[in-house]
């Protein structure tokens, strides 16, 4: 797919826009000021391929704990803002790489332009946040409703307050739990700013119903080349979010590697626990840096042939199973012996 060229803004040292990689983001649900929590999520959010983690400072405590987090991890770090000017200039202070605010909730002009300076002066990036929740009211009355319209010119009238004073190392983030929603705001926005933008639904939900309308709304926006960085937001273990964006990611062919696991949805001739098989080998594969397909089939019947698009599979049987290459049945081994035998290829493979 052509890639939407944004203006390049770099964040720590990572790069977006411009055509680079689109990046993962992910935000912590530790209290910020607990520095050893909040550092213990980050590591293992960037083991499982975290490239940017947001924080959320709601007091000056938190604000100052961003110094030591800095000091503990490597991938960059912003600061979530909500209301009081003073924490995003303390944030930026202690090290934050980004800052994102809504400026129509920190306060008067006076009171951006302070935050604004704060960046400016370090060439710290400022992402500029609305959701539909917070439209403001004149917004609503004119487009009789909140439209992904009225998000649009919110998003816009904030930057251009922002650019008119001087300032444009700006990212955009325009978001509705409203998929469909925020899918035209993202098309209308994509044909008026250069600026990149981060994409994602929010308040998308549980795990079930959080991925599925993450999966249809980044779907339908990042195949339109549209979006530079990206958030899956769940209600759950932030580790879940990551691994759903990779997994859409490589879906829409827009980033390789990593092992894809498929498999049958089961039928009266399974003779194995496939379910348990399937999500063991899930787990297993998270940890080899191989770009293959690995297929998980139920039955001997059509397991092989179902099995061909993939890299390496298995098939089960009774109180046995296949371990398939390429399409070709490789070897029979004893059902207690599959998942070792699979584990066994992969540690091999290209030898």
């Amino acid at each position: 797919m052509e890639r939407r060229i944004t203006k390049t803004v770099q964040i720590g040292d990572r790069v977006i826009g411009g055509g680079n990689p689109i990046l993962i983001q992910s935000m912590t649900n530790t209290k910020t000021e607990n520095v050893a929590a909040t550092v213990d999520q980050i590591q293992r959010l960037t083991a499982v391929g975290c490239d940017i983690i947001r924080c959320a400072v709601p007091t000056m405590e938190a604000a100052e704990a961003i110094k030591e987090i800095k000091k503990q991890i490597s991938i960059p770090l912003v600061a979530d803002i909500h209301f009081d000017y003073r924490l995003a200039i303390a944030a930026i202070e202690n090290g934050a790489d980004k800052i994102r605010i809504n400026p129509g909730n920190i306060g008067s002009e006076d009171r951006v332009k302070a935050v604004v300076d704060a960046a400016k002066e370090r060439n710290i990036p400022i992402r500029v946040g609305v959701n539909s929740g917070s439209l403001e009211k004149d917004l609503v009355e004119k487009y009789h409703g909140v439209t992904a319209e009225g998000i649009v010119e919110s998003a816009l009238d904030k930057v251009k307050l922002i650019e008119d004073m001087g300032y444009d190392n700006l990212v955009i983030s325009i978001k509705s739990s409203d998929v469909l929603m925020c899918v035209k705001a993202h098309e209308l926005i994509a044909d008026q700013t250069s600026h990149p933008l981060h994409v994602g639904i929010t308040e998308a939900g549980t795990i079930i119903s959080g991925n599925i309308k993450s999966a249809i709304g980044l779907g339908l926006i990042l195949n339109q080349g549209i979006g530079d960085t990206i958030r899956v937001s769940l209600t759950g273990d932030p580790l879940e979010e990551i691994k759903s964006a990779k997994l859409i990611l490589r879906t829409l062919g827009i980033r390789k590697g990593g092992v894809e696991v498929v498999s049958c949805p089961t039928c009266g001739r399974t003779r194995i626990d496939l379910i348990g098989l399937a999500n063991q080998v899930e787990n297993m594969v998270a940890e080899y840096p191989l770009d293959i397909k690995v297929a998980v089939m139920g039955c001997v019947v059509n397991g092989p042939g179902e099995a061909k698009e993939a890299d390496i599979g298995v098939a089960g049987g009774v109180g046995e199973g296949l371990i398939i290459k390429h399409g070709e049945i490789y070897k029979k081994v004893p059902e207690e012996e599959l998942l070792p035998a699979l584990r066994y290829e992969l540690d091999h493979w290209g030898e």
